[in-house]
């Protein structure tokens, strides 16, 4: 009864003319269709035989699985391209699906977006790739795939040599997951695009890719959009992308990076000299966040594309991001997107003025309509404008007063007061005396006495100086948000960048003597220098023992080893040279630097490396020590109680 339902629902899908192309689960695999006798062409027929092939192991698997084949997978067997994306495939679809291209040499890009393949689906498509070398490109987006997933991923990628691009996005990573692609993409050079949007990185997250970005060196194409990047987890990242030499194309798009991420950034920017595309939209960038993000275009000459769309700009950012290409020959900047920004006619001037020096410059603005908002100048306190005066002149308020109280009483009639103010030289306007005289004369009695006048210089110079400790204390706290990030900064930088590697200058290469030094991700509060142990976890011998047994038909062998040197050398052939798996084992400080003394003739072709600052300082303190001995042996110098006539050196 379940195969008659099984065929019905095979019979659904194939119920139009062409219908007979694909054969059903019960059909022999000896047996061939009526068009088959109407070819004419020995090489079609072979070719139909080898479709035939893959399609009968294909359904196979699919009988021996329970699930429903895809009628769409064997009708395309020839083309290059299989896109089966929303085909609802499952973890057992997929299993079927990876025993089918176990041997096959002619799909190159397999899309599977949305297709509800779980952590399971992808252990399944996962073993099959340690035996097909043919797929290059590989979509597992929108799939749930989720820690599980991350970690088996990670293990295929430790060995592949056919993977160029990979996507994975929306597969509910979190920021641990961050660590297998880390470890993963460190020793793994031949993967040029990776999509991890839609996914959950964020402060530990964003460590573990600033270690992807400094160790890696064939990552092209980075897509990040849509995670939680901000903060910490920004800096750590822009400290790996300042010593990057392969990135082009980046997309931080939707990330909440903020004015502390572009300030990172803007000092990665200085050094990196490959990237050519930056998206920031809608990352809260402020005018204040563009600032500090042109003092890394200012020094930089291979970004080409910036995009900063939706971000809190005004006029102010806009003009500051035209005046740096203006004022910068060497930039490299052919497009500026600020679509969301309106501008005025200033902005308008400037724009056709960069358009000469730069021709083909493409800045994309909102609209002429906008405004430099500008707060109106706030009046300066009466009172303080004639103690000011006062103050210039040598005089007490006391001798201001009293030239006005003719009488002597100590009180004047505020007719008196106005007009005595308004004919001396106080650079007081109507306005300010009138202000003046409603604090004086509160109780609207008319008079205006000298101790009102007193208590309101008193209460004048209070709120000055609260004024000047609210100012004071925002810089501070200013400055203090900046020396933090530049110091978290600092510090990420030190765990990514080698102690041998050269001195860089912002716009120099970056080149490393003994090649990639690769460091473990450690959290912010205590980043240091430690050599990556290669943990046997993810080592290829422990990973072959956890295959996922795939069910073999047809009798031909599915899997090629992947563990002999031959291989290994194929795949990374900078790993045998740098780190021999038969060298002895060498101590290693804590600040990643070896203490073999036969690594000194290695790096000897450095002109400046930081371990050479400490050279002298075993001389000095020789001298120290003997300087001491000389004065212990001068106070020693003297007559033996027991002896007299002898001495005692």
């Amino acid at each position: 009864m379940a195969l008659l339902s099984f065929e019905s629902l095979c019979l659904t899908d194939d119920s139009d003319d062409d219908g007979d192309d694909c054969p059903s689960p019960t059909q022999k695999p000896g047996l061939k269709d009526e068009f088959d006798t109407d070819l004419d062409s020995d090489e079609k027929e072979e070719s139909n035989n080898k479709e035939t092939s893959t399609a009968e192991v294909y359904l196979q698997a699919c009988r021996q699985v329970g699930v429903v084949p895809v009628s769409y997978f064997i009708q395309n067997l020839d083309n290059p391209t299989m896109t089966l994306s929303h085909h609802g495939l499952g973890p057992l679809g997929s299993k079927a699906l990876a025993v089918a291209l176990v041997t096959d040499m002619r799909i190159n890009t397999l899309e599977l977006a949305d297709n509800n393949i779980l952590a399971e689906g992808a252990k399944y498509l996962m073993e099959m790739l340690r035996a097909n070398f043919t797929i290059q490109y590989l979509d597992l987006s929108n799939n749930h795939l989720q820690s599980a997933g991350a970690e088996c991923v990670g293990k295929m990628l430790l060995e592949s040599i056919s993977i160029k691009c990979m996507k994975l996005s929306g597969n509910g990573f979190t920021d641990d997951d961050a660590k297998f692609f880390a470890d993963a993409l460190s020793n793994n050079y031949r993967i040029k695009e990776l999509d991890l949007s839609h996914n959950e990185f964020c402060g530990r997250g964003g460590e573990h890719l600033g270690q992807l970005m400094a160790n890696n060196e064939g990552l092209e194409v980075l897509d990040l959009s849509w995670n939680h990047l901000r903060m910490k987890g920004a800096v750590a990242f822009c400290a790996g992308l300042k010593v990057n030499t392969t990135l082009k194309y980046l997309d931080l798009s939707w990330n909440g990076f903020g004015n502390e991420g572009a300030l990172a950034l803007g000092e990665a920017l200085k050094f990196n000299s490959t990237l050519v595309h930056l998206n920031l939209s809608n990352n809260r960038l402020t005018n204040e966040g563009v600032g500090m993000l042109c003092r890394g275009l200012e020094a930089n000459d291979t970004l080409r594309v910036l995009l900063l769309a939706y971000n809190s700009l005004t006029v102010e950012g806009a003009l500051a991001l035209v005046n740096v290409v203006k004022n910068t020959p060497r930039t490299a900047l052919e497009e500026i997107n600020i679509c969301n920004v309106l501008v005025n006619e200033t902005f308008m001037q400037v724009l056709e003025l960069t358009y000469l020096e730069h021709p083909s410059l493409d800045v994309q603005y909102g609209g002429v309509g906008g405004f430099i908002a500008k707060k109106t100048p706030k009046r300066p306190d009466p009172m303080k404008v004639i103690q000011d005066y006062l103050d210039e002149r040598k005089l007490r308020l006391w001798d201001f007063f009293r030239n006005i109280d003719k009488d002597g009483t100590m009180r004047v009639p505020v007719a008196d007061f106005r007009k005595a103010v308004q004919q001396s030289t106080i650079p007081l306007d109507r306005y300010q005396i009138e202000e003046l005289i409603q604090r004086l004369d509160r109780d609207k009695t008319g008079m205006v006495d000298y101790r009102g006048l007193a208590d309101t210089r008193k209460q004048m110079m209070r709120d000055h100086r609260r004024q000047l400790r609210k100012v004071e204390s925002r810089q501070k706290k200013e400055k203090h948000k900046s020396d933090r990030i530049l110091k978290t900064f600092k510090s990420a930088m030190e765990a990514v960048t080698p102690r041998g590697s050269m001195v860089m200058s912002p716009g120099g290469t970056k080149e490393d003597s003994n090649g990639p030094q690769h460091f473990s991700a450690t959290p912010l509060s205590s980043w240091h220098h430690i050599v990556m142990s290669n943990s046997s976890h993810y080592s290829v011998t422990h990973l072959s023992s956890e295959h996922v047994h795939l069910p073999i038909l047809g009798g031909f062998t599915p899997r090629r080893p992947t563990s002999s040197p031959a291989m290994r050398s194929y795949s990374q052939p900078n790993l045998l040279d740098d780190s021999p798996r038969g060298a002895p084992a060498k101590s290693v400080s804590a600040q990643g630097v070896c203490s073999d003394p036969e690594m000194g003739h290695s790096t000897n072709h450095l002109i400046r490396s930081r371990p050479a600052l400490n050279t002298r300082q075993p001389k000095v303190k020789a001298k120290i020590k003997k300087v001491k001995k000389k004065k212990k042996s001068k106070k020693r110098v003297g007559k033996d109680p027991r002896n007299p006539a002898q001495t005692v050196k």
